[in-house]
């Protein structure tokens, strides 16, 4: 800018842009939910206890731990009813002989079920078990069942009676809610129904019958209408391979159900541990997730809605994980936006300030121009009402520029900018100019013309073949280095020597740009990078400058997470020779 150049003062980096200091900002009458249950520590509990009831699930289902208790019980159901085969095949079986054939040449016999031996015999096998045993002659009809007795007296059937409830109410309920569910986990809705119907034979006497083994898995109802097992098994009774009936075990799947019943309730023991264990441990971590990040949450809403710097983020960065490394974040941030907002608060008292000192002159020479008679006079008053008119406007450019400035550097992403190329073009420039200004001289426009003689020549001092390249705003490292080449030039005599020199120091470039003019004045070397801050040389004009050269500088270096500072030139008898600026950007 060149209203700007040639300004020692400093810029503090927080220039706001619209609406920086408000406190709120949008959506700021949108309330958020601060209190009751935490919806994170809900949803942390619901994944947990949901993860586990899963597992629940796949666990009490057992699929395949019943059909192998069910293929085990069928095995050792088919073994007994071999056995039982075997023994009625050998022990109750009359022999026939058949009359001769037409011919005579030969006589046959055959062989047929006994059923007054066969009854005891069955009897005598099945006291060993629970298993009921009925026989079937060749034809179909059953010949004997171990729960029907014949005697003296007549017949009498045993039925097995329902096992009556036990236990207190609570687990009677428990063992009814577990029997509803015992046929939806796994289901039994796709077995068979055993009934058994006068007049109607079995399918697996049938098959035995016809000299196949048969084994089926039914479904009854049980006490209640309860759903159950039922396990049959069917072999033919053979007397030299010759089928002579068939004998039924049918066996009830109480064992399978006890056995899957108390594999269940272990299960459930141990979910009921896992349960709880889980729940604590989500209500743990929810205290070292949810609660710290409420915490903060209502922390910032307090700041947010304090009218004060009472309210603090909480310091949590001792806990060395990802919500310590959020309340250290936070706290920054806070701080950088206090710091901000002071900066902003000087920047409008400092702005104020020096507009005031225009006005304040401005007002003085118009009202005085109204009691001026005298022509020459007021010709010098309005002059002066001029030049304090194009200072304001000079002023205010210069500060909307700051302003605008900070807002870019907070947005523009940085691209990698070769500084040699950058100080090499301008040097170029100012080679250039100084060139057209000398042509100007030697053909007689000099200082009646208002062009001054022989300006300082800048001067390039680059290390061969080496690339120099910082990642930044090429724009804003252009004018960083145009405003301390301008401030140099202003501040060097006429035909003095400003120098740029760039060197690598590390993993930065430094940048020094070096006048010769009388130097800064001790103790100010700090104080020239304040904003408005003016220390012109003698004989310039007053209010040239708007004192924000040196502060965008600052602005600018800070931006690109650089250092900036000055320091004078002495020579050997301590004479000051000139200002060193020296600029240092991490490389890239």
């Amino acid at each position: 800018m060149a209203s700007a150049t040639g300004t020692r003062n400093n810029a503090v980096s927080t220039l706001g842009g619209a609406g920086g200091g408000a406190r709120g900002g949008a959506g700021g009458g949108r309330r958020r939910r601060l209190g009751g249950v935490s919806p994170l520590t809900l949803r942390i509990l619901a994944v947990n206890v949901l993860a586990l009831l899963v597992l629940l699930a796949g666990l009490l289902y057992l699929g395949r731990y019943q059909d192998r208790l069910i293929q085990a019980e069928t095995e050792a159901l088919a073994t007994e009813a071999r056995i039982f085969a075997s023994a009625l095949g050998e022990g109750a079986v009359n022999r026939i002989l058949t009359a001769p054939s037409p011919t005579g040449d030969e006589s046959g016999e055959r062989f047929e079920l006994a059923p007054e031996l066969a009854r005891p015999m069955i009897r005598r096998l099945a006291e060993a078990t629970s298993t009921r045993t009925r026989l079937f002659d060749i034809d179909g009809h059953m010949l004997s069942d171990s729960r029907v007795l014949v005697g003296s007296q007549g017949r009498i059937e045993i039925r097995e009676l329902p096992t009556p409830p036990s236990g207190d109410p609570v687990s009677r309920a428990i063992n009814d809610l577990y029997t509803r569910l015992i046929d939806v986990v796994p289901s039994r809705e796709g077995l068979p129904v055993y009934r058994e119907e006068p007049g109607q034979p079995n399918p697996d006497v049938e098959r035995a019958l016809v000299g196949e083994a048969a084994a089926t898995v039914w479904r009854v109802d049980g006490a209640g209408g309860d759903p159950e097992l039922l396990l049959t098994v069917a072999v033919p009774v053979q007397r030299y391979r010759e089928v002579l009936g068939a004998v039924l075990l049918t066996r009830g799947g109480g064992e399978i159900d006890r056995a899957i019943r108390s594999v269940r309730f272990d299960i459930l023991r141990v979910f009921g541990v896992a349960l709880l264990v889980t729940i604590g441990l989500s209500f743990y971590l929810a205290g070292t997730i949810a609660r710290p990040i409420r915490r903060l949450a209502q922390a910032a809403d307090r700041l947010r809605t304090s009218h004060g710097r009472h309210a603090e983020i909480p310091d949590l960065t001792r806990r060395g994980d990802e919500i310590g490394e959020l309340s250290g974040v936070l706290r920054e941030m806070t701080d950088a936006l206090w710091t901000r907002m002071d900066a902003i608060e000087r920047f409008a008292a400092d702005v104020a300030h020096e507009i005031k000192n225009p006005l304040t002159s401005l007002r003085s020479a118009v009202e005085t121009a109204e009691r001026v008679r005298d022509p020459r006079h007021r010709d010098r008053l309005m002059a002066i009402i001029a030049d304090d008119v194009q200072r304001l406007d000079r002023l205010i450019s210069d500060i909307s520029n700051a302003s605008r400035l900070d807002a870019e550097l907070s947005r523009a992403e940085p691209e990698p900018v070769d500084i040699g190329l950058l100080l090499t073009m301008l040097a170029e420039l100012r080679q250039t100019v100084a060139a057209t200004l000398d042509e100007r001289v030697a053909a007689g426009d000099g200082e009646d013309g208002g062009i001054r003689p022989r300006p300082p020549r800048v001067v390039l001092d680059l290390p061969a073949g080496e690339r120099l390249v910082v990642p930044g705003l090429e724009g804003r490292l252009t004018q960083l280095f145009q405003n301390l080449i301008d401030n140099a030039v202003s501040f060097s005599p006429p035909g003095g020597t400003v120098r740029l020199t760039a060197r690598r120091s590390g993993r930065s470039v430094k940048v020094v740009v070096s006048d010769q003019g009388p130097g800064i004045p001790d103790g100010k070397e700090e104080a020239i990078f304040d904003r408005f801050y003016t220390e012109r040389p003698a004989g310039e004009k007053f209010g040239t400058h708007s004192g924000l050269g040196l502060s965008i500088v600052k602005q600018i270096v800070s931006a690109h997470n650089g250092s900036v500072f000055a320091k004078n030139r002495h020579v050997s008898d301590g004479t000051i020779e000139g200002a060193d600026f020296v600029v240092t950007l991490p490389l890239l």
